[in-house]
């Protein structure tokens, strides 16, 4: 199936959706939309590529908590049952990597969750900004600490009427 790629603007950069006609298989954060891939026109675009781009202008503007756009990312069994209970974090809300790896039923797996949140290509969307040290600091991001930190203070304000510096 054919690979097709788009940049889309977001309050933290330029996002890269990569997909075919009917799934989303990536979302790429970057600090700018150069990219030697090929890249369609917004006129080009496939339904769920429209759909992709209508959900994150939601989830920016506040009145998005829960994706619904068709994703696949390919990954072992462990990889995959990581990513699923990434989706069960609540928005606004975050969990540790030693609870995803309890919640896993292998606490032992700490560092292996935390190397496969790592490796997440659905930015946001599976949202492995929720996860956070055990500490309660702000750990790894793929996309910078920044962007993390932004992401749960918009959504902590959008949920609980939070303002001002929360990490």
């Amino acid at each position: 199936m054919e690979q097709y790629h788009y940049f889309t603007p977001t309050p933290v950069g330029s996002l890269l959706i990569i997909g075919t006609d009917t799934t989303i298989n990536a979302l790429s954060i970057r600090d700018n939309d150069t990219t030697d891939l090929p890249l369609l026109s917004k006129t080009e675009l496939p339904d769920v590529f429209l759909q992709c781009v209508a959900e994150m202008e939601a989830y920016f503007a506040g009145s998005l908590r829960n994706f619904t756009i068709p994703v696949a990312q390919e990954g072992t069994a462990f990889q995959q049952s990581v990513w699923g209970k990434l989706l069960t974090i609540p928005y606004g809300q975050t969990t540790t990597y030693l609870q995803l790896a309890k919640d896993l039923n292998n606490p032992k797996a700490i560092r292996a969750v935390g190397t496969t949140n790592g490796r997440n290509q659905l930015w946001v969307v599976v949202p492995c900004h929720r996860v956070i040290g055990s500490d309660g600091t702000l750990t790894g991001y793929a996309g910078g600490l920044w962007r993390k930190k932004w992401l749960l203070e918009h959504e902590m304000k959008h949920r609980f009427g939070a303002q001002g510096a929360l990490f």
